[in-house]
């Protein structure tokens, strides 16, 4: 193992595996995985032009998809390229530098577009309880300054962690269990008394996750409470019906994450691979998924699609 000393000692590459104990299936475990690339950056990519050319759809529901559809793009562009490499040409090998990017990238994006499912919330919640203030107080100016509050929210908490991992020195070994660098995979390779940056993952992992969810039910309770009052049926199946995509969206963001932590804290006799493979699933299927959930559930988003590839044909 190549070392670098500076104030501490610290390789100067890392080893990914990939996923322990599958490397002989790994060119087969690829072509799922190159789909569900594929198909996320074609879905994002599609979202965000659809949205870009039709005016109809420049509402606060979908400027908020297009941030969110932008920062999982950067998300599957920021892992999937390595693991592919991996999976096909056995490169295992990442620079220490660039690992400690990717550990800040997926993590502050992640915030991101958790927020970003926070904001279109609060959207829903406008619109429902408060329709006829709903164009007042969600502004061009006010959504754009909620984009870059997300956006400046994400980066500080997570911009300490390529330190925390600078400065840890790494006497163990430089091989990863993983197919991507993640920040409690560097942790537990560290021959350090490691309690501070464990708790500033929970803590970090909670006003992410855990506050935005904490607030998301919040305005979800309040929803469902207007909803209920209304005085028909067929009006609050409606208003519900607004509601449908977002709630999807949610469900697959936070399934596979509240897993994830389960099997991380409590499934300690879990095979490993399955841990990756749950950690790829968190990062990956989002992205792939949630402009699948608004191409079929949006009747204007569906539409424009179908019409742009009509106009295709040859």
């Amino acid at each position: 193992m190549s070392l670098t000393n500076n104030t501490n000692t610290h390789p100067s590459t890392f080893l990914l595996l990939g996923i322990p104990g599958m490397e002989a299936i790994h060119t087969w475990i690829s072509v799922p995985f190159c789909l569900v690339y594929l198909s996320a950056l074609l879905g994002n990519i599609s979202i965000l032009i659809i949205i870009r050319t039709d005016s109809s759809l420049h509402e606060p529901m979908y400027f908020f998809l297009c941030m969110l559809s932008v920062a999982e793009l950067i998300i599957s562009t920021t892992a999937m390229p390595k693991i592919l490499s991996i999976f096909w040409f056995n490169d295992r090998e990442i620079y220490f530098e660039a690992c400690l990017t990717q550990v800040f990238l997926i993590h502050s994006l992640c915030s991101m577009a958790l927020g970003f499912i926070l904001a279109m919330a609060f959207d829903r919640y406008v619109a429902i309880c408060n329709p006829l203030r709903h164009s007042i107080i969600l502004t061009h100016r006010v959504i754009k300054n909620m984009g870059l509050a997300i956006v400046f929210w994400g980066t500080l908490l997570f911009s300490p962690q390529p330190f925390m991992l600078q400065w840890l020195p790494y006497c163990r070994t430089n091989i990863i269990s993983h197919t991507y660098c993640e920040f409690m995979a560097l942790i537990k390779l560290a021959c350090a008394e490691t309690r501070i940056q464990r708790l500033y993952s929970l803590t970090a992992a909670f006003l992410t996750g855990g506050l935005d969810f904490i607030l998301i039910l919040c305005s979800y309770v309040v929803i469902l409470y207007t909803v209920f009052r209304l005085p028909s049926k067929a009006a609050q199946l409606k208003t519900l019906g607004t509601c449908g995509s977002h709630v999807c969206v949610i469900l697959v963001a936070y399934t596979p994450a509240f897993f994830s932590f389960l099997t991380h804290r409590f499934g300690h006799g879990v095979a490993p691979h399955v841990h990756i493979f749950v950690a790829n699933i968190c990062l990956l299927v989002p992205p792939m998924v949630n402009p699948m959930i608004y191409g079929i559930r949006t009747k204007r988003i569906r539409e424009r699609f179908l019409q742009v590839l009509t106009s295709h044909k040859f």
